[in-house]
């Protein structure tokens, strides 16, 4: 019988393409989900029970790899960074429990418990639990990315093909640098089939300024919109508007003061080989034909 893996998420936007990556490698796939709905007639479907142990163990039963995707972008209703926080530690707990040879942990370029910035801060805390586990680990740090479900590429299109100017925020030459969907879902799957415990970061070819790239997307789709630089508060009280408009959530503080402090780029050499440039002309036609909701995706079942 094939080897099995369990994936968070394998529905969601990086886990499905990790999922088909394992398949593709000759494993079987075992997702544990909160989307009860969530169905394919290849993947063993498990319901992700944070709070009963016993089931997340037996869940958990019989695979040899935990590859963790689990989190949440920003707080909402009941769910937030302590909540992921403590939901996270029991995946731990149940993965010794079970016997899991290996997890392979989804986290955040320069996480950092000490860090301002909560998303970050306990992306750092839990790496270090991680660490102090006992369990055999493989921590992956994506930066930004960007694939055909992606979430902020599409709706930075989205906002360059709808509206008459595109607001950066002012305060220097904050730079990212965007890792392919499929380039991760390799590298996860790659450092899924060793032993030694690691840290990683997953990043891709090429590093942008934030307008940098908001004009590779602007003449990926052929708009016309003016980038404009405001205050960051500024900012942030114009996507508030526009989420309002979209009942959605576009951006954060926490998002902006991030990506001003630079930390979605690494100093490590790239682990990912697809330009974003090149990914953005062939499907420029695509992208932001319409607006992808971070709440629809994944709080309004």
């Amino acid at each position: 019988m094939e080897p099995l893996d369990v994936v968070t998420g394998a529905f969601s936007y990086s886990g499905r393409y990790l999922a088909r990556r394992l398949q593709e490698n000759g494993r079987r796939v075992r997702t544990l989900t909160n989307n009860p709905a969530a169905r394919d007639g290849e993947i063993e479907v498990r319901p992700l029970r944070f709070d009963d142990p016993a089931a997340l163990v037996d869940a958990l039963r019989g695979a040899s790899t935990l590859y963790n995707t689990y989190w949440v972008r920003f707080a909402h209703g009941h769910a937030n960074y302590e909540r992921a926080v403590a939901n996270t530690r029991a995946l731990f707990a149940a993965a010794r429990a079970a016997e899991i040879e290996r997890v392979v942990h989804v986290s955040i370029t320069n996480a950092d418990e000490s860090s301002p910035f909560p998303y970050f801060k306990w992306k750092g805390v839990l790496e270090r639990e991680l660490r102090e586990s006992g369990l055999s680990h493989a921590i992956v740090r994506p930066t930004v990315i960007f694939g055909r479900e992606d979430i902020l590429i599409n709706n930075i299109a989205w906002l360059l093909r709808k509206l008459p100017l595109f607001v950066v925020p002012t305060g220097g030459q904050y730079r990212l640098q965007p890792v392919y969907v499929e380039d991760l879902a390799e590298l996860m799957s790659d450092v899924g089939a060793r032993r030694d415990d690691m840290v990683v970061d997953a990043v891709g070819p090429e590093t942008y300024r934030f307008d940098e790239l908001v004009r590779v997307i602007r003449g990926a789709v052929g708009s016309r919109s003016p980038i404009v630089r405001l205050p960051p508060r500024i900012a942030l009280t114009l996507s508030r508007l526009v989420g309002l408009a979209v009942r959605d959530v576009v951006l954060t503080r926490d998002e902006i003061d991030g990506l001003r402090a630079n930390l979605l780029v690494s100093d490590e050499p790239p682990t990912g080989t697809t330009s974003f440039a090149a990914w953005t002309v062939e499907h420029g036609p695509e992208l932001g034909r319409g607006y992808s909701s971070e709440l629809a995706r994944h709080y309004r079942r």
